[in-house]
């Protein structure tokens, strides 16, 4: 676990000594052998269960799959960046590698906490980078407005947590995740114990986020710089899915009886967050918007509490990670060039980036879960779990999943196809940097279909 996580630490005083010429090769070849080494913790144990377990930190098959994920993220956020922060002062660039750094720092330690006190308070934690990079580099005078969105609904759902917490610590005397599965379970019959299991994943679905608590995030995608929008729909947002798997095992009795509305609403949002990206202008918010549908689906999965339900959700998470980042690198390659993310303002691509179209068509395709991609393999899943369980489900997941597959052809033939726009003369053409950094999210999701058991958690 060290093995990772210190040299991750050490990479925040590389980044402000290194001399101003070498701060990006360095950050990123630093990374990238950080993210390689981290591809070791996949070849877990045979049984299932805990290793390299230590007082703190330790790993099972649900939390390597986003460790892994977060890990092989940080150098393709600097990566990403590169072109965006050229022209600040060595200070900002210093100080902007230092909060991705931090972010990636807090992640680790959240993922593989056993502790749940401690993945809480990192939980937290990942709040202060994040708002930093949304309130410094994000693009417009809107951002401020964002980042207040971002930091107040997350807070304000998180109290009731520590509080349930808390009680938690009160009643069965530990907090570690070691034990806590065995511990004898609630007789839950008052309103304050259903309100104590509405604390305890009411942060968790809000962080997801559940439809209806959805507001911050189009508004944080919007607003932050690349890597910042990377992170957020890649990782922050799996927070919340962790969080409620984690959390479920305690509240076993009352989830059966209270979980209704959440999946109601979150299969709802499916459908909702589809229709609204389907007359969406602003590229960055559509593929926003389309996070909300997908978390949806996790959130269902994890609610209905089967283990197919939740090894779809946890390969869905992953799946989503590395499109939804692919998205918006390609929003921003876009946005570099043409300085706008209105769709009509910026069409006919094909024409002028023909290698980026295929890097486009791929992400695309991704998004609308084509087979054999896990994508689709985690929506099967947990759309056949919650068909099992009501057969009424398959109206809401059925609808989306084709809400979804318009949407996402909408979106590419908006951007690809049609005439160019008379104002664009000339655009620089595409970088190896760019197509490198595509390279790196669409391969291991392709290569997953070869071995799709690294990402199927606790069934496994």
């Amino acid at each position: 676990m060290l093995k990772i996580l210190i040299p991750t630490m050490m990479l925040i005083p590389t980044t402000w000594l290194a001399p101003s010429k070498h701060i990006w090769p360095s950050a990123l070849a630093h990374s990238l052998i950080i993210a390689i080494f981290s591809l070791l913790w996949l070849s877990s144990p045979g049984e299932t269960g805990w290793w390299l377990l230590s007082n703190f930190m330790a790993l099972d098959p649900l939390s390597t799959p986003l460790l892994v994920l977060t890990c092989w993220l940080l150098p393709l956020m600097i990566l990403a960046s590169q072109n965006h922060t050229s022209a600040e002062p060595v200070n900002r660039q210093r100080m902007y590698l230092m909060l991705l750094t931090s972010l990636q720092i807090f992640l680790i330690i959240a993922f593989s906490a056993t502790e749940v006190l401690l993945f809480y308070v990192m939980f937290e934690a990942t709040l202060i980078p994040t708002l930093i990079l949304i309130t410094r580099w994000g693009s417009q005078g809107e951002r401020l407005n964002a980042g207040t969105y971002f930091l107040f609904y997350t807070l304000a759902a998180s109290l009731p947590l520590l509080v349930a917490l808390l009680i938690l610590q009160n009643t069965t005397g530990s907090l570690s995740l070691l034990p806590l599965p065995y511990a004898a379970a609630f007789p839950l019959i008052s309103v304050a114990d259903k309100l104590w299991w509405a604390g305890c994943l009411l942060a968790f679905l809000v962080k997801m986020p559940l439809y209806g608590m959805h507001l911050w995030l189009p508004k944080a995608h919007v607003e932050a710089p690349i890597a910042g929008s990377m992170i957020l729909a890649a990782v922050l947002l799996k927070l919340g899915g962790y969080g409620m798997m984690r959390m479920m095992v305690v509240l076993e009795p009352l989830t059966k009886e209270l979980s209704y509305p959440f999946i109601i609403l979150a299969l709802w949002g499916v459908i909702m967050t589809g229709s609204v990206c389907l007359r969406q202008t602003d590229l960055k918010s559509l593929i926003a918007y389309s996070s909300v549908g997908h978390m949806g689906l996790v959130a269902g999965g994890i609610l209905i509490q089967t283990p197919w339900g939740f090894t779809g959700a946890l390969i869905l998470m992953i799946a989503h990670g590395l499109t939804s980042s692919a998205l918006f690198c390609l929003a921003n390659t876009n946005y570099e060039r043409t300085h706008t993310r209105t769709m009509m303002l910026a069409r006919g691509m094909q024409m002028l980036l023909p290698l980026m179209t295929s890097w486009w068509f791929i992400a695309t395709l991704a998004n609308l879960a084509l087979p054999p991609l896990p994508n689709l393999m985690g929506e099967l899943m947990i759309i056949t779990s919650l068909f099992n369980w009501s057969w009424m489900t398959i109206v809401l997941t059925g609808g989306g999943t084709l809400i979804t597959a318009g949407y996402s052809l909408y979106m590419f033939l908006m951007t690809q196809r049609g005439p160019v726009p008379q104002h664009i003369l000339a655009l620089n053409p595409s970088h190896t940097r760019e197509h490198l950094l595509l390279a790196l999210h669409l391969l291991p999701l392709l290569l997953l279909i070869l071995n799709p058991t690294l990402v199927w958690g606790w069934t496994a």
